[in-house]
């Protein structure tokens, strides 16, 4: 495979993770209210479905910037797309708003793994001397999120 190739896949899936992580982070808001009637939950649960998520990404962001530091960007990289995976699979056919909690949990313990490395893998296919600088297409699907998520939501 080519640098040229290898870079242009490496900005592409880097690209794709900043915009899946918040965006499974503020879409289960859309869907809050069917959750409340499916599990038939108190408001005080139904928060928790949202919260659990930013909580254990919140609190889990920085300790797996580290352990990618010491064990390696891309293999956390890696974990963090197939925790993300299934854990998104596993809240999708979640018997009860427990396990879907349970599951959020981990989705943002997978999600923290994505974004505390989807930039650290980059610079050795954007080295600061070449002049390329990948970090506008880093960001732009994660921002895009936040600015459209209202309109795609229907609020």
């Amino acid at each position: 495979m080519s640098h040229t190739v290898s870079k242009r896949s490496t900005l592409i899936v880097a690209a794709l993770s900043s915009f899946m992580t918040p965006f499974m982070g503020s879409s289960i808001n859309i869907a809050l209210p069917s959750i409340e009637k499916e599990f038939e939950i108190d408001a005080v649960l139904l928060s928790w479905v949202a919260t659990s998520y930013l909580l254990a990404a919140a609190i889990s962001l920085v300790p797996f910037g580290r352990l990618a530091d010491i064990y390696g960007r891309k293999k956390t990289f890696a974990y963090g797309i197939v925790a993300f995976t299934v854990t998104s699979f596993l809240s999708a056919v979640s018997p009860s708003a427990p396990m879907l909690i349970f599951f959020r949990v981990f989705q943002g313990i997978g999600s923290a793994m994505i974004f505390a490395t989807g930039i650290a893998i980059q610079p050795p296919y954007f080295p600061p001397a070449s002049g390329e600088r990948p970090w506008g297409s880093m960001w732009l699907p994660s921002i895009w999120v936040f600015l459209s998520g209202r309109f795609w939501g229907g609020s």
